[in-house]
C-alpha cells in the first residue's frame, strides 16, 4: 500500500487531459488474458468487473478510499504472480478500464516494508481512465512488519527493486494484450518507501517510466535506519532521556517563539527551518519537572535528534530532524517518541530492518548497537539492494524522462535534508544545466511525512476527492509532471492548499506557492498571508 508505515493512505490525484489522444481501442476479452504467456508469470485470475460492483479486496483504510469503490466504471481486473527466482512470490494486480482508456499506464508504489497492493490507488486510477498496476513487492505483510525477510535474501531483492520493475514490465504487457496497444505514456508516483522505489526506477530502469513523482524518498535506506536506531538509543537507552508526547506542544511552542517570525510571517510555519537555530537548553526545567520544560537528559536527547547521527570519526551518517511541526497526528508523537518508550514507528522500522535484514536475528538486542558497526554491516549486507542513491540520472534524462521530487520540510520520518542532499549530488553529477532539463525539487514548509502538519499539504500528492479545489497543473504536482512530459512545460511553482480540518469551522483555508528549489515563497509584505497571491518565488539559501 502506498502509505505511511501502513497507517496513512496516500492517494494521488490522477485527473488529466487527453492531450490529443486517439480514439480508445476496443479491448479484448478480459477472461482470455488467463492464457497470456509472460516470462516467469502466472495469470491467476482475470475477470470483467461490472460498474460499481467491485467487492473491495480488503477493508478500506479511510472514508476517502471507501467512497471510490461504488463509483468505479467497468474494468478488467487481472491478478498475477511473478516468480523470477524460486523464492520469489511477487503478486501484482492490473486494473484496466473497459472503455475510455486514456492511453496511459500508472504504476502504484508502496510504503514502509510494503507487503500490500495499493487498492485505493488502483481504484482511483481506473476511475480516471488509467490502466494501473500495484504490487506487494513479493510478500504479504503489514507495512511495519519485516519478519518475512529473515532468511530470504531473494525476497529482500524483490522488495528492494525487482518487484516494482517486474510489476512494470509484466503489467504493461498485460495492458498491451488487452487493448492491442502499448501505453503511450507511463507514470509512477509514490511517497516514503514509494519515493525510494521511484528513484530506484529512475536509476536502475530509466526506460520504465516517462514521468516519476518521488515524495519524501527513503532512498538512503542504510543510513536512514542506522540513524533510526541511534535515535532510539538517544531516547530510551537511558529511561531518563525519554521525551513523552505530552511535552511536544511545549517544544513546538518554544521553536515557534524563537523562529516563526524570522521569515516575515508569523503563522506557525517555518518557511525554511534550516534558518532556525533553536537551542533546546532554553527549555531546561528551572524547578520541578513538568510538561512545559525538559530535564537535562531530555535536553541532551532533543539535541541529538536535531543533530542527526555521526560516526566515530565525526562524519554525519544522516541529517537530523528540523525544528518545527513537532506536534500533530503525523508528527513526532507517531514517528519519534511514540505513545510510550519503544513504541514509535522509528523503533519499528529500525528494529525490523536490523533484526531481519542485516543481522538476521529475531532476538537482536538494539541496546548493543553502535553506529560504526551497524552502518558497516548494513551497507555490506543491503546497500546494493535497498539504497537508491546513485546521483547520475543522465540516462533517464537523455531518453526524455522527467522527475519531480518533493519533501515536507518538517518530516519526522525522513529528514528533508536528505532529499536536498540527494538533489544537490544529482545536479553536481548530471550538471546543473542538464539537470534542469528533467528534474525539479519542491520543498513544502510546515508539511510532515508525505502530508500533514500546519503547512499547506495538498498539492496533488496527498489525495483527491471531488470538489477539493482546482484540478490543474498549477495546483497539482502530478498533473504538472504530466504536462512537463507531454507538453514540455517545466513546473516552476505549484499552489499548495491547506483545507480546514473537519469539525473546525474556524480554521481558514490557506494557499501558498511551493517553488522549484532553491527558490522559496517570500511574502510581498502586504495582503492576506493565507493567500498565495501575496507571495512570490524568490532565491533562497541552497
Amino acid at each position: 500500500m502506498n502509505c505511511l508505515a501502513g497507517s496513512v493512505l496516500i492517494l494521488f490525484l490522477l485527473v488529466s487531459s487527453a492531450f490529443g489522444q486517439k480514439a480508445a481501442p476496443t479491448p479484448a476479452s478480459c477472461a482470455a488474458l488467463t492464457t497470456l504467456n509472460l516470462p516467469n508469470t502466472k495469470i491467476i485470475h482475470a475477470e470483467q468487473v461490472e460498474a460499481g460492483k467491485l467487492t473491495p479486496p480488503r477493508k478500506p483504510y479511510d472514508p476517502a478510499e471507501a467512497r471510490i469503490y461504488p463509483s468505479l466504471p467497468a474494468f478488467c481486473r487481472v491478478v498475477a504472480q511473478v516468480a523470477p527466482t524460486p523464492d520469489s512470490d511477487i503478486k501484482i494486480e492490473v486494473w484496466m478500464p473497459a472503455s475510455g482508456w486514456n492511453g496511459k499506464f500508472r504504476g502504484q508504489g508502496n510504503g514502509g516494508f510494503a507487503g500490500e497492493i495499493d487498492y485505493g490507488g488502483l481504484a482511483l486510477a481506473v476511475s480516471l481512465g488509467y490502466a494501473s498496476a500495484g504490487t506487494d513487492t513479493g510478500h504479504a505483510a503489514f507495512a511495519g512488519d519485516a519478519s518475512w525477510a529473515l532468511g530470504h535474501p531473494e525476497k529482500v531483492i524483490d522488495y528492494g527493486y525487482r518487484g516494482v520493475h517486474e510489476m512494470t514490465l509484466q503489467s504493461r504487457a498485460i495492458v498491451q494484450a488487452y487493448y492491442s496497444n502499448a501505453p503511450r505514456r507511463s507514470y509512477f508516483a509514490a511517497c516514503s518507501d514509494g519515493g525510494r522505489e521511484a528513484l530506484m526506477e529512475a536509476q536502475r530502469y530509466p526506460a520504465d517510466y516517462d514521468g516519476i513523482l518521488a515524495g519524501a524518498p527513503a532512498n538512503n535506506w542504510t543510513n536512514l535506519l542506522t540513524t533510526a536506531v541511534h535515535n532510539v538509543q538517544a531516547l530510551i537507552l537511558d529511561p531518563a532521556s525519554y521525551i513523552p508526547a505530552s511535552k511536544l506542544p511545549a517544544i513546538s511552542s518554544a521553536v515557534l517563539a524563537a523562529c516563526d517570525a524570522s521569515d516575515g510571517v508569523k503563522d506557525g510555519i517555518l518557511n525554511d527551518p534550516r534558518q532556525c537555530h533553536f537551542d533546546p537548553a532554553v527549555m531546561l526545567c528551572k524547578a520541578s519537572d513538568s510538561d512545559q520544560c525538559l530535564t537535562a537528559p531530555q535536553v541532551t536527547a532533543l539535541k541529538a535528534l536535531y543533530a542527526g547521527a555521526y560516526d566515530s570519526a565525526g562524519k554525519q551518517v544522516f541529517p537530523g530532524y528540523l525544528p518545527g511541526s513537532e506536534t500533530g497526528g503525523n508528527g513526532w508523537g507517531l514517528w519519534i517518541t511514540g505513545p510510550a518508550p519503544g513504541k514509535s514507528l522509528m523503533f519499528v522500522f529500525g528494529f525490523g530492518y536490523f533484526s531481519n535484514m542485516v543481522y538476521e536475528k529475531s532476538d537482536w538486542d538494539y541496546k548493543t548497537f553502535n553506529v560504526d558497526d551497524g552502518l558497516r554491516a548494513a551497507v555490506e549486507k543491503t546497500a546494493s539492494v535497498l539504497n537508491a542513491t546513485n546521483p547520475d540520472l543522465r540516462t533517464f534524462g537523455q531518453r526524455g524522462g522527467k522527475l519531480i521530487l518533493y519533501h515536507g520540510w518538517n518530516d519526522p520520518a525522513i529528514s528533508a535534508l536528505s532529499t536536498v542532499d540527494y538533489y544537490n549530488q544529482m545536479t553536481a553529477a548530471t550538471g546543473q544545466k542538464n539537470a534542469q532539463s528533467f528534474v525539479r525539487l519542491f520543498m513544502a514548509p510546515g508539511v510532515q511525512h508525505c502530508a500533514g502538519g500546519p503547512g499547506p499539504d495538498s498539492f496533488g500528492q496527498g489525495g483527491w476527492e471531488p470538489g477539493m479545489g482546482p484540478d490543474d497543473p498549477q495546483h497539482d504536482l502530478y498533473l504538472a509532471l504530466e504536462q512537463w512530459v507531454e507538453k514540455g512545460t517545466a513546473p516552476e511553482q505549484v499552489i499548495a492548499t491547506k483545507y480546514p480540518r473537519e469539525g473546525s469551522a474556524s480554521q481558514q483555508k490557506m494557499t501558498r506557492p511551493l517553488c522549484a528549489y532553491p527558490q522559496q515563497a517570500k511574502y510581498k509584505g502586504s495582503g492576506d498571508t493565507s493567500d498565495a497571491a501575496n507571495f512570490v518565488c524568490a532565491p533562497g539559501p541552497k
